[in-house]
């Protein structure tokens, strides 16, 4: 079990840390701390604030990914998806959320939009070769393997 910090920024007592809505949840939903309902036009991103910073363990990541429903529903989702919070980053998390719907949508302030999910980043070591070991695909990029 790993251990995550969440501190509440000033004026942002009525926002709720992030939470799962489900025993078996991935993801903790995120809302929106925002002060005055903001209406998304149809192809218009903005940054929305969760009034939340964390603290996390250096093994962690924290991704930012779009809800279901609101992306069925409504056409709104996150870019960048999925959006990477470092161990090290301690400021307030936000999330880039875009309209690809065809209709204006408002977000109020405490609406759920988004969702965080926990991965574990392995330790790597990264070295410089001369040569790669081979394998079936070699270099075949794109399409190679199917359509």
């Amino acid at each position: 079990m790993y251990r995550v910090l969440f501190k509440r920024l000033e004026g942002n007592s009525d926002i709720a840390i992030p939470k799962k809505m489900s025993d078996w949840a991935a993801g903790f939903d995120l809302q929106a701390a925002i002060q005055e309902p903001l209406t998304l036009q149809p192809l218009e991103r903005k940054l929305i604030p969760t009034g939340f910073a964390m603290a996390m363990p250096m093994e962690l990541e924290a991704q930012i990914r779009p809800r279901s429903g609101l992306a069925y529903k409504h056409g709104i989702t996150c870019l960048n998806t999925p959006g990477t919070i470092d161990a090290d980053y301690r400021g307030e998390v936000k999330v880039l959320l875009v309209n690809l719907g065809q209709e204006p949508f408002t977000i109020t302030r405490g609406e759920r939009i988004a969702q965080m999910v926990f991965q574990v980043v392995p330790a790597v070591l990264i070295e410089e070769a001369e040569e790669l070991p081979d394998t079936v695909r070699g270099d075949g990029g794109f399409g190679h393997t199917g359509v």
